[in-house]
């Protein structure tokens, strides 16, 4: 590829080594608009031509399909190099699903679940409380059935981790990341929304319920009412393992429970057990 006079940013010892997946959403950014549209851009022809597919909507894999001439790996090797140079960027979900999150805590919360709902959540919350109170986490038994994951070579799961408290936050982001997850932390309301506003979606999401500014039920509520986010697994982190919560956390739609204090093996455990993938001889990375 050739490069711009003013700053190489197509060579391989400037690109970044930044992780590029199938359903990435990117979009041009002002500078990258700039290109596309000016009549005296040095950018590569091939460049351009992606830039033009990027529209906020189009994943990674939608370019790839329509750009069948450029080899895969190239073409991730193009998308890092745009994203180093800041031509492009990671679109929000807003922009790729087309959801507004202005209202996302202001809305009324969602309808208030069936009598038969509520009469599943009180029966498997009467079962799974002597598996809570035994082995520490509990796995919703609508979440058992869920297939094996298989994951893409070098690709990593990522875990939001909803905590506000400091220590507990590093101790669960060191043992998520010695397990080859990438993990992010929300300790309240404006962090929480601001992780949830970009793409892609974390692939689960542990929840302390009591936080600062807002209660842990709530988020969990607004989590499974949206539709960009209702399949993202939900573990509850509580030192409450009463029935009356479990059976709260299961009327919300909470995947799992992890109980206050734990062990390193419990939330890998309940972690891997909600994404699918329990019991793998790798971790996932």
């Amino acid at each position: 590829m050739i490069s711009d006079d003013r700053v190489s940013v197509f060579s391989s010892e400037n690109r970044a080594n930044i992780p590029v997946y199938p359903l990435d959403v990117f979009t041009p950014t002002d500078l990258g608009n700039a290109q596309i549209q000016g009549g005296t851009t040095r950018l590569p022809a091939v460049a351009l031509e992606v830039l033009v597919l990027l529209d906020g909507h189009a994943t990674v894999g939608d370019v790839e399909q329509r750009a069948r001439h450029i080899p895969p790996e190239a073409l991730r090797n193009l998308f890092r190099s745009l994203l180093s140079s800041g031509l492009v960027r990671a679109a929000t979900i807003e922009e790729s699903a087309g959801l507004d999150f202005s209202a996302f805590f202001d809305a009324a919360p969602g309808a208030e679940p069936s009598h038969g709902a509520s009469e599943s959540a009180q029966r498997e919350a009467t079962e799974g409380e002597p598996q809570l109170e035994r082995h520490g986490y509990y796995v919703s038994i609508a979440r058992q059935a869920v297939k094996v994951r298989k994951l893409e070579p070098g690709a990593r799961l990522s875990v939001l981790v909803v905590e506000d408290d400091t220590d507990m936050a590093n101790l669960v982001s060191r043992l998520l990341e010695k397990e080859g997850f990438e993990v992010e932390v929300a300790s309240c309301r404006d962090e929480i929304l601001a992780r949830l506003r970009r793409v892609p979606a974390p692939d689960a999401v542990i929840l302390d319920v009591m936080l600062p500014d807002v209660n842990g039920f709530d988020v969990l509520q607004r989590l499974k009412s949206h539709p960009a986010l209702k399949i993202v697994p939900v573990i509850m982190l509580t030192a409450d393992a009463k029935r009356e919560s479990v059976m709260r956390g299961l009327v919300g739609g909470a995947d799992g429970y992890i109980t206050k204090p734990f062990e390193r093996s419990v939330l890998v455990e309940g972690v891997k057990a909600v994404l699918g993938i329990a019991g793998e001889d790798h971790p996932p990375h």
